[in-house]
């Protein structure tokens, strides 16, 4: 696929996203050929599909279809779910509320389920990776029109050099989480790419609201979708404080520290 089909695909996937969400936007990608798109293109599929999902803020049940075809299964089912804490939840394919933070998404809590395959957790764990990383650079884009188009004390917002130290770092995390995500290929590539961008979310979240100040608690405002967003997605398949403490325990088990990317 060039660089004019991926653009082509984008520019679709954003429109659908933007037209739907839930179990609308689950059938609407399977139209498109989302299965066939993940089985044939997944290198393409996974990074575009859910980093959209982020910047648009829409949801679909497509984490299921990843994590089924990393463990040799057909897609279009549902499979359980490790949660931070030691909890397992359920992804539905339906449109049912749920008493999560985020209440748009269809969790199902579980009283247990069964370990995923190593290869399916690794593709699961990018594949969120790149969903927090669209879910920051959406907060970031919210704080960016903000500071720009309000003004205090007689000078916009974007002048102040506390408000762009906070944006500046934002923007670096999410750099650095999606470079990460970009050299993950093996187990410890994806845990490490899933803890960076949990945490690059998480530091958008903070920043951002900050920038926004009271406008950001809001309901009127988009923000609070986003950071809700954020902390479910940070505790699935392991959150980012766990899986910096899983990395530094197989380092010290294994007295050394492999190179993740040829520099």
């Amino acid at each position: 696929m060039d660089q004019a089909e991926r653009e082509l695909l984008a520019e679709t996937l954003r429109k659908t996203m933007t037209a739907a969400s839930g179990r609308a936007l689950d059938s609407a990608l399977a139209d498109l050929g989302w299965a066939e798109l993940l089985a044939e293109l997944p290198d393409v599929a996974v990074p575009l599909t859910f980093r959209l999902l982020g910047e648009t803020g829409a949801h679909a049940p497509l984490l299921n279809d990843v994590l089924l075809r990393a463990a040799g299964r057909p897609p279009g089912g549902t499979t359980a779910l490790p949660y931070t804490g030691g909890a397992w939840v359920r992804w539905e394919r339906d449109d049912r509320e749920s008493t999560a933070l985020d209440g748009d998404l269809p969790l199902r809590i579980l009283p247990t389920g069964d370990p995923l395959t190593d290869p399916a957790l690794a593709a699961g764990r990018r594949a969120l990776g790149w969903w927090l990383l669209g879910t920051g650079r959406a907060m970031l884009a919210l704080a960016r029109t903000h500071v720009l188009d309000r003004t205090q004390f007689g000078r916009p917002l974007s002048s102040f050099q506390a408000v762009r130290h906070r944006l500046a770092e934002t923007l670096v995390d999410l750099e650095g989480a999606e470079a990460t995500l970009l050299a993950a290929e093996d187990g410890l590539g994806s845990l490490l790419a899933k803890a960076a961008a949990g945490r690059a979310a998480l530091t958008a979240a903070r920043h951002c609201q900050q920038v926004l100040g009271g406008i950001g608690f809001t309901a009127e405002h988009g923000l609070h979708r986003h950071v809700r967003r954020t902390l479910v997605l940070d505790g699935l398949l392991g959150s980012a404080r766990e899986l910096t403490r899983e990395v530094g325990a197989l380092l010290r088990e294994s007295g050394t520290a492999p190179r993740l990317i040829q520099l």
